[in-house]
């Protein structure tokens, strides 16, 4: 109150400037980055912040956050706004600033009205609420309070953001390999089961052997598909479009890819059950049985990505997994000692070259259309 009564402008002259002080708090050198592959990976980043909207902006603009022809809107704005307002704008507000709890759980209600999937940072009591309405609430380990921690889903150690991609590119690649090995056994047992359809109809005799079923489970459901569920991730899953809410494992694209490669390994394996059916119904089925658990031992490679073998790394537990099927499998075919054991009949060289001609087509017709869909993408 003195000083109020005493000092006016007057009071400011003939002063000396000695300095000036500034503070700031940057964001993290790893943010920018993080945003960067959100953005990459279909994921909008939105800051909601109590800081003044002009310093929001700014270092929104910093990291990558915001854009040209985005909007900012404070606290103030939003309470002023419909339900409806909010929603047509929505997609257009990168930053929001000045902003109490019951505001972020709006914002976040309003992303969840329009049929996204919304993750939610926060350290505060006051980010409680809005981590709880979120689908995946994120809270800060270290500098987080116990009231946020107990609100969210996960929790960040390390209190950095780049985490939570690290975190999403686990994640899309762990989908991708449990998609893929059930790709592989679903098209492999596929094709067993249309050729077993097929001479059913046609009253032919049965193109696998009780003996041939169980060395199939064995081997060729195993080795492979284990070793497909471990495949080196990849930053590069980042590029992928994020699955949908109510997306299905088995969605229409993945049912009629697994139609694709059975049908062929089908066709490939039937050729081989008619050559030996020529000569004896024990053939026929020892060339389809070989046919079939050596189409499906290259499939394999096949089901490690959707990208052709070149594009992709090495896998060397696909390699081994390979080698021990085949080794079994032509010890099984060539050796007299097994023939009766898995009722095999007598290969002869000419035989046994067209059981491992048969087998790779189905492959080789896979990786082309592979090279032929990843050039178009």
């Amino acid at each position: 109150e003195f000083y109020r009564n005493t000092l006016d402008i007057n009071d400011e002259k003939d002063l000396v400037f000695v300095g000036l002080v500034s503070l700031i708090d940057p964001p993290r050198k790893e943010s920018k980055e993080a945003v960067k592959n959100c953005l990459i990976a279909g994921i909008k980043p939105i800051m909601i912040t109590g800081d003044h909207i002009v310093t929001a902006c700014s270092i929104a603009k910093n990291i990558g956050i915001y854009h040209d022809g985005d909007l900012c809107l404070e606290g103030i704005q939003l309470e002023k706004m419909s339900n409806q307002e909010l929603t047509d704008i929505l997609p257009k507000v990168s930053v929001y600033a000045r902003v109490a709890p019951e505001h972020k759980i709006r914002i976040v209600k309003a992303w969840q009205d329009h049929g996204q999937i919304v993750a939610m940072t926060g350290d505060g009591v006051n980010d409680a609420p809005a981590l709880k309405q979120s689908d995946i609430g994120v809270a800060m380990g270290v500098t987080g309070s116990e009231v946020s921690k107990d609100a969210a889903s996960m929790i960040l150690t390390d209190d950095n953001f780049a985490t939570i991609v690290q975190a999403i590119i686990t994640g899309r690649n762990v989908y991708t390999n449990i998609k893929n090995s059930i790709i592989y056994l679903l098209s492999g047992n596929l094709a067993a089961i249309i050729c077993v359809l097929i001479t059913s109809f046609l009253i032919l005799p049965t193109p696998f052997l009780p003996v041939h079923l169980l060395f199939i489970n064995l081997i060729t459901d195993s080795l492979p598909a284990i070793a497909i569920g471990m495949e080196q991730g990849s930053d590069e899953i980042l590029r992928q479009k994020p699955r949908g809410m109510n997306d299905s494992l088995l969605n229409k694209e993945t049912l009629l890819q697994i139609s694709f490669e059975g049908l062929i390994i089908c066709v490939f394996t039937m050729l081989a059950y008619f050559v030996g059916l020529k000569v004896n119904e024990l053939l026929a089925s020892s060339m389809a049985f070989g046919t079939l658990c050596l189409a499906r031992l290259l499939h394999g490679f096949n089901c490690r990505s959707n990208l052709p073998l070149y594009k992709i790394p090495l896998n060397f537990y696909s390699i081994g997994a390979f080698v021990i099927g085949a080794v079994l499998l032509t010890w099984i075919l060539i050796s007299p000692n097994f023939h009766t054991f898995f009722s095999i009949g007598e290969l002869s060289l000419r035989h046994l070259a067209m059981i491992f001609v048969f087998a790779t087509i189905p492959s080789i017709v896979i990786q082309l259309y592979k090279m032929i869909t990843s050039k178009h993408n």
